[in-house]
């Protein structure tokens, strides 16, 4: 079986290749390029047709070849008779101009190897068509092998053949004699062609109303290629040697029939015994019924018989068939309209093409893409037709495939894109488009979309008519997903920007707003927060509608997952333009709301996203303070300062420590750290040290305290027994300090963190001053002599870089002392008794103890932020802070009126404090 296939395959080629050798030695390949063998055609299907080019124009073509080889085996005399029956027929075509008629575009040319000529574009044949593939190339081309007629098709391809045959016999006054199937060429687009004149025969007197036509009898022995195809021949070419129109009408119902019955004729002819066939064939025809023709529409089987009759004067002439209901059907009308469509002027065309949208769906694919599509765009010469005409070439485009859209409409479109020429006519060309752009879009290729379609939609927004713009403004959106970023970026939205800002048409400027809003999400974040947005600013009306359109825009960006808007441009940008807008007074209550609405939402993030950020950052903080807390202090100040402080810390948090204990312990640690930091440590130190790390972590897990709310019973006798209590412990915990052989051996220490009435002064230097000389000593009888009082107009009431290590201290809720600064304390403190039960006697069963946390929950942030400085920082001043404490240390704490220790002053701060940035900060830090 391989074997066969190979030889035939073998067979073919060297045919094919014979063939092309022929045709090269052909003048017509001077002037033409010979392609593919698609067919075959003529009498016989002698004639292989095959695809060609014309050299200078690239104009597509048919060459038909007739290769001398198939008559080889004749004599020399009957390949003369066949040579001259082929010439004449194509000689006799070539004279004839019709469009029902095969169009030579160049004559024969004879070869030594073959004939050949020119034509239109063709498929087949229609006996290839029907099944009869005699001639062709193996294996057989699917586009023939599968090829089914449409109704629509063979009404009007019978129809075409009726008219070629009325004007053979009625202008020409000609019978064509061999109408069949071969002779019946479909071309490019699908239209039925007559050719095969080999056996016409003209009137012998065409001037005469009446014509004559003269018959040769039929002769046997005659090679069949010079004889007619006897199986579609009227019985009186045979049995009565005569011919005349009818007997070409009754070929045409045998081709009539073969095309309803798959190419199978109504009667077989034996071609040895032909008048015995034909005398039988007529009997047949007289006594023919409607039960032979059931396979032909019921419609027109009445005249197929009439056709076929018997005699000639029955059977319809070619004018009458034309006319018959059977090709009245509206497929067959449009595709002979179109055919006749230069015969129109542009008034009956402009109505044909207005109506042709609703016949289009009822027409097949192939017969619309072959038949119409090249008559429509055929009239894109015309500018004046072309708003006529192109919305059905884009209907017809949606069902095209992207393929036979980029192949054959696309190349029609180009110059329609440019038309703007006359201006009417451009403007309705550019709301067809606009309205079909998603299908131009979508099917063209991105090149031609950035040098052809875009730039039209760029011509549509810049037109001068508000219609166009508005309708352009209404689309984009639909098909802004397939336009590329680039273009939409550096192109696009630039022009509808101008269009909102320059146009005098409110509904142009809302349209604008609205199509931005809604081609956002195709933007990139950045370009719409640098460029979207502060051209919202720039546009001048403030109509309802647009101020609709601005808040649109806004609340997209806002809430869109991809775009966003960030909470420095919320607080810079968005909102002080919003707000003020909203309030504008053509506002209803409903617009009014929803500015409202958006502005609420903006301002609920701006405070969630920035105290998130906050207290982030407090964390962070407080991380590093616990981590680095030993390292941010000098190792002397650091020894000095802790020491003490962290004996009050202990103290004043009542955690039940033995003082003298801590005090040693914490010696000890920062000794370790500083031991720590010149030499490898031991075992225990470092024991020591991740036993910090751990507590460092349990504190750093711990929740913020959170103040309770608390009303203190405090009389001012009781706050004064609380105060002095209070400091006369507070001096004998300075002698515990002293008795610290480290503290001891210094004559005087720098800072101790402590409760000063320094914390009691934020007004400005001048009055600090008068009221450490003045108001101190008159109203609290401080003892001045012995010590100056040196104040830095050049620093802050608290500035000393000495105290940038000190601790802060906690009392129920957290307070920085001040230092003080004097060896008055030291001296003082030594003659305390360390006895600590003073604090238990303040709190006696008649006497309910208030403790520093609850003194502290009398809202304190307003009033320890005034005072407290941060921890480390340089707003403590050595210079006026140890003289005010060397104040404090001689008095003893002999205060009545001191607003800081009255606990019912907590509640309201004094007018004349000023906060403080730095204390604040460390307040936050102490109270979470």
């Amino acid at each position: 079986m391989e074997s066969m296939l190979n030889k035939l395959k073998s067979t073919v080629t060297k045919v094919t290749a014979d063939v092309t050798s022929a045709v090269m030695g052909n003048p017509v390949t001077r002037e033409f390029d010979v392609g593919r063998h698609i067919a075959s055609g003529g009498n016989g299907l002698a004639w292989k047709i095959f695809n060609g080019t014309k050299k200078s124009t690239k104009q597509e073509v048919a060459v038909f070849v007739f290769d001398k080889k198939l008559i080889d085996k004749y004599q020399k005399f009957e390949k003369d008779q066949i040579i001259d029956s082929l010439k004449r027929g194509v000689q006799q075509l070539t004279r004839l101009r019709h469009p029902r008629l095969l169009t030579v575009q160049h004559p024969l040319e004879e070869s030594r190897d073959c004939l050949a000529f020119c034509t239109e574009p063709v498929f087949a044949s229609l006996a290839n068509v029907l099944g009869n593939w005699e001639n062709l190339p193996s294996p057989i081309s699917p586009d023939i092998k599968d090829y089914k007629l449409y109704d629509v098709e063979t009404k009007y391809g019978l129809l075409q053949v009726s008219e070629g045959l009325s004007f053979l016999h009625s202008s020409v006054k000609m019978v064509h004699g061999n109408i069949t199937p071969e002779n019946i060429i479909l071309n490019k687009s699908g239209a039925w062609k007559i050719m095969g004149f080999d056996f016409c025969v003209s009137s012998t007197n065409p001037s005469e109303q009446e014509p004559k036509f003269s018959c040769k009898e039929w002769d046997p022995n005659l090679p069949s290629l010079c004889l007619p195809n006897p199986e579609y021949l009227a019985p009186e070419y045979i049995l009565s040697v005569s011919c005349e129109t009818a007997s070409d009408m009754y070929s045409l119902g045998t081709v009539m029939y073969a095309v309803f019955n798959k190419g199978k004729p109504i009667f077989e002819v034996n071609k040895q015994d032909i008048y015995k066939s034909f005398s039988r064939q007529l009997d047949q025809l007289s006594r023919l019924g409607s039960s032979s023709l059931t396979n032909i529409p019921e419609e027109v089987r009445e005249h197929v018989k009439l056709l076929l009759n018997v005699t000639p004067t029955v059977r319809p002439d070619a004018d009458q068939m034309t006319k018959i209901p059977f090709f009245d059907d509206v497929g067959a009308v449009t595709l002979q309209y179109f055919d006749t469509l230069f015969q129109r002027d542009n008034l009956q065309k402009s109505q044909f093409f207005k109506g042709l949208p609703k016949v289009l769906p009822k027409l097949p694919k192939r017969v619309i893409v072959q038949r119409i599509l090249p008559c429509l765009t055929s009239e894109f010469v015309n500018p004046d037709m072309v708003p006529f005409v192109l919305p059905n070439v884009l209907l017809i485009a949606e069902e095209c495939t992207k393929e036979e859209y980029v192949k054959l409409i696309l190349p029609e479109l180009g110059p329609v894109f440019k038309q703007q020429e006359p201006i009417q006519a451009s403007n309705m060309i550019l709301l067809i488009f606009l309205q079909k752009m998603d299908l131009l879009l979508t099917k063209t290729p991105p090149d031609e979309i950035k040098n052809s379609v875009l730039p039209m939609v760029y011509r549509a927004l810049e037109a001068p008519s508000i219609q166009i713009q508005e309708l352009c403004l209404n689309i984009i959106p639909t098909f802004a997903n397939l336009i590329d970023y680039p273009s939409m970026k550096n192109a696009l939205i630039p022009r509808i920007k101008n269009a909102c800002l320059q146009t005098s048409s409110l509904a142009v400027r809302v349209n604008s707003l609205v199509c931005l809003g809604k081609i956002l999400e195709y933007l990139d974040k950045w370009f719409v927060l640098d460029d979207i947005l502060p051209f919202l600013q720039q546009i001048p009306s403030k109509e309802p509608a647009v101020l609709m359109g601005i808040l649109g825009i806004y609340k997209c960006t806002f809430t869109h997952k991809k775009l966003g808007i960030t909470k420095e441009q919320l607080a810079g940008k968005v909102l002080p333009h919003l707000i003020p807008l909203s309030i504008e007074n053509n506002l209803n209550l409903n617009q009014f709301n929803s500015f409202i609405s958006v502005i609420k939402e903006m301002l609920n993030r701006l405070e969630s996203e920035h105290k998130t950020k906050l207290e982030q950052l407090h964390i962070m903080q407080e991380q590093q303070k616990s981590l680095d807390i030993g390292n941010q202090m000098n190792a002397s100040e650091e020894t000095k300062v802790t020491n003490v402080g962290n004996q009050i810390d202990k103290v004043f948090n009542n955690i039940g420590t033995d003082l003298l204990t801590g005090g040693e312990s914490e010696n000890k640690e920062d000794g370790l750290q500083n031991k720590h930091k010149k030499a490898s440590l031991t075992l225990e130190e470092k024991q020591k040290l991740a036993k910090e790390q751990e507590q460092a972590q349990k504190l750093k897990s711990q929740q913020p305290l959170k103040p309770q709310v608390h009303t203190p019973i405090a009389p001012v006798k009781q706050t004064k027994d609380l105060t002095d209590t209070l400091m006369d412990n507070m001096s004998s915990l300075t002698s515990l300090s002293v008795s610290n052989p480290k503290l001891s051996a210094s004559s005087t220490f720098t800072s101790v963190p402590s409760m000063g009435i320094g914390m009691m002064f934020s007004t400005p230097i001048d009055n600090t001053k008068r009221n450490l000389t003045n108001g101190l000593n008159a109203n609290m009888g401080f003892q001045t002599s012995g010590f100056s009082m040196p104040v830095n107009t050049n620093q802050n009431f608290f500035s000393s870089p000495s105290t940038s290590g000190m601790n802060k201290m906690t009392l129920g809720a957290p307070l920085t002392l001040p230092n003080f600064s004097a060896p008055a304390v030291v001296k003082q403190t030594q003659q305390r008794s360390t006895d600590m039960s003073a604090l238990n006697n303040l709190f006696g069963p008649q006497k309910p103890k208030v403790s520093m946390n609850q003194l502290s929950q009398q809202k304190p942030n307003q009033w320890l932020n005034q005072f407290v400085p941060p921890q480390g920082s340089p707003g403590l001043g050595s210079s006026v802070m140890g003289t005010q404490m060397n104040m404090v240390g001689q008095s003893a704490f002999g205060m009545q009126g001191n607003p800081f220790f009255n606990p019912q002053n907590f509640a309201q701060p004094p007018a004349t404090m000023t906060n403080s940035s730095s204390a604040s900060n460390d307040l936050k830090d102490l109270f979470g």
